[in-house]
């Protein structure tokens, strides 16, 4: 077997070196130089610039079809709404300069072709043209900056309503927990050194303002239409809080207490009946399907978007958006810290 291969190798040198010689024969019969680009070739190139220019851009067109109902829900969030609208107007206007520079970069290579009867024009400077894809890109950026800033602002200002509901977003590998502040609206104070089994996320027992703090596990709930005000903090490394069905996210870490705050606008049961996401759903249970896996119902999530291990992909948490009767009998039925913390000593003894 290995003496067959030897002389299939060598039988293909052979054969190439041969078609080599044919080649460099078949150069001494032609009229003209081979390096030499004729009109026809100027000519053929040219219309196969446009050729490429149309099955681009339905490639493009095409693309966008196929994908488009991929893409997220809409807005769970007031300020989801604005950025949402800032995203789609960025799309329009980087879709329309790509339509448009790309057009003229393909009908400039076939108007400008070359030619044996025309000479290029020597062409260094023209100061309207500088101006003009100076200040138009600028005054473009401008509004975009401009209305970027002031949502920016509006996004990132302090919370303010007194309804306000506060949670605590704890992060460590590889696993979240929740906590929301009790009946005072406050959050009681931490201490890492105070870090245990029977209390995972290091409240300082010694501050009474935590004691009718309630932690939950799994999954929690807010209630539609108040504004949720998030305190985060992380044990171990960097994460990041990324709700993205609420164009939420900020990074948790350790020895630091970030903040975020928005109104959700869409119960998670609203949700479950919108014809995007049943569309949505559809799709991706039927692929489940394919793989043996039971069908899965909307949630909204709480995702690390921070590369923080080897099972950072399953670091999740669902988020239950209720009306605020449901919220508040969910609320209800939750324990207290100081409850919590009894009961162990009580069982413990």
């Amino acid at each position: 077997m290995t003496l067959l291969v030897l002389l299939a190798i060598l039988l293909l040198i052979i054969a190439g070196h041969q078609l080599l010689r044919v080649i460099e024969l078949s150069r001494g019969l032609k009229k003209s130089s081979e390096w030499r680009i004729t009109d026809t070739d100027n000519n053929m190139m040219g219309k196969a610039m446009l050729g490429f220019m149309v099955l681009f851009f339905a490639f493009f067109i095409w693309q966008v079809v196929r994908w488009n109902d991929r893409g997220l829900p809409g807005s769970a969030s007031e300020h989801g709404l604005k950025i949402d609208t800032l995203w789609d107007w960025n799309m329009y206007l980087i879709t329309f300069v790509f339509f448009v520079t790309n057009f003229f970069l393909f009908w400039f290579a076939y108007k400008y072709r070359g030619n044996s009867k025309s000479r290029a024009e020597f062409f260094p400077h023209d100061n309207r043209l500088e101006l003009a894809w100076t200040i138009v890109p600028a005054i473009v950026l401008a509004f975009v900056i401009i209305f970027g800033l002031k949502y920016w602002n509006e996004i990132m200002s302090e919370a303010n309503e007194p309804n306000r509901v506060v949670v605590e977003l704890y992060a460590k590998q590889f696993d979240w927990t929740a906590r929301y502040a009790g009946k005072d609206g406050k959050l009681g104070t931490s201490d890492f050194r105070q870090i245990t089994g029977t209390n995972a996320v290091g409240m300082d027992t010694t501050d009474l303002t935590g004691n009718d703090d309630v932690l939950v596990r799994n999954e929690f709930h807010i209630p539609v239409g108040r504004e949720i005000e998030f305190f985060m903090r992380s044990r171990d490394v960097i994460h990041s809080a990324y709700m993205p069905h609420f164009r939420a996210q900020m990074n948790c870490v350790p020895g630091m207490i970030t903040s975020f705050k928005f109104k959700p606008i869409k119960t998670t049961a609203q949700m479950r009946k919108d014809a995007y996401v049943i569309q949505l759903m559809a799709g991706i249970n039927k692929q489940r399907e394919k793989e043996g896996k039971e069908p899965v119902e909307f949630d909204y999530l709480l995702l690390c978007n921070k590369i923080c291990g080897a099972s950072h992909y399953n670091m999740q948490m669902n988020i239950i958006v209720d009306t605020e009767a449901d919220y508040n009998a969910w609320l209800a039925k939750q324990k207290a810290f100081k409850t919590v913390d009894d009961n162990k000593k009580v069982a413990s003894n």
